[in-house]
């Protein structure tokens, strides 16, 4: 089984590198000074769960150089989709499957419109992860679990067969990915919006009486929000959201706000501001996403702007 990471940051390279132990074969598709780093002394994973060491990884910024795959995992940045989206091509064969583990709601739409739709995969994960520096990511933690779609699909029971090898990881096939990515993008929304607006880990805002009601209106918006778009979120959401928030280590904080500390782009437009814009669009009123995306709006294009 080929695969192809579509991104080699936080998540991709994490869940790559574990694949790469399990005894996969994996191409990562990167860019940059991270994928120079790549080249020149491998891939290093730094986590809790064990430490990887990858001294040789194939690399490239070109789908070309790596070809057709039996499966793609989707991993860039929101505000990546669809330039990468239309770069998929070379990497497309007849049986190919597209996975897509990102944040919010519109992936799979967004990959639809450049490959053949029942070869996308919904999929979503509550692992956590940045670049610590070129050529090496950092696990922050959080739940295993890689939840996704096709649970008849031949690639993904492989792909499941593979996972079950790995260190860190649980693929569990599921027969309904859009309830599944709903609750992640309420999730995630509210998580990502309140510790980089915060600018703290989630254990101290759990802790403090005002910012954990802040960071629980987000959440109760984002559920508002699914359930008036006609997902409405199964029972006990809430008790899960707050198992999943202190699964991750107190200090831990969102790839957003991480990527706000460093001075990178930031995905609120499609976390926080998604939920304004569906907001306005339902009627369901929003004023703690509304004030975290006009908050970080300035800071969207990162420092360069």
């Amino acid at each position: 089984m080929r695969i192809a990471m579509m991104g080699a940051g936080g998540i991709g390279g994490y869940v790559g590198a574990r694949l790469v132990e399990a005894g996969g074969d994996v191409s990562f598709i990167a860019r940059g000074a991270h994928l120079e780093a790549m080249r020149r002394n491998g891939l290093r994973i730094r986590s809790e769960t064990g430490d990887v060491f990858l001294p040789t990884v194939s690399a490239s910024a070109a789908p070309a150089d790596i070809g057709p795959v039996d499966l793609v995992i989707f991993a860039v940045k929101l505000y990546d989709s669809e330039t990468a989206a239309a770069a998929l091509a070379p990497l497309i064969a007849g049986n190919t499957r597209v996975v897509t583990l990102q944040n919010g709601i519109d992936s799979i739409e967004i990959l639809r419109r450049h490959v053949r739709g029942d070869k996308v995969i919904g999929g979503a994960t509550y692992l956590s992860g940045f670049i610590g520096k070129p050529g090496e990511i950092v696990h922050a933690g959080g739940l295993r679990d890689i939840l996704v779609g096709g649970h008849r699909d031949p690639v993904i029971h492989e792909l499941q067969a593979l996972c079950d090898r790995a260190v860190g990881l649980e693929l569990k096939p599921v027969a309904d990915i859009d309830g599944v990515l709903w609750e992640k993008f309420a999730t995630l929304a509210a998580f990502s919006g309140g510790t980089s607006l915060m600018r703290s880990g989630i254990g101290p805002i759990l802790e403090d009486p005002e910012a954990r009601a802040f960071i629980e209106q987000l959440r109760d918006e984002g559920m508002a929000i699914a359930a008036a778009a006609g997902h409405p979120l199964a029972e006990g959401f809430e008790d899960r959201v707050i198992r999943r928030w202190t699964s991750f280590p107190p200090h831990v904080k969102s790839s957003m706000a991480n990527d706000l500390e460093r001075g990178k782009p930031i995905e609120v437009a499609w976390l926080s501001g998604r939920m304004h814009e569906l907001g306005m669009k339902l009627g369901v009123a929003t004023p703690g996403h509304t004030a975290v995306f006009r908050a970080l709006h300035l800071h969207a294009s990162g420092a360069a702007r």
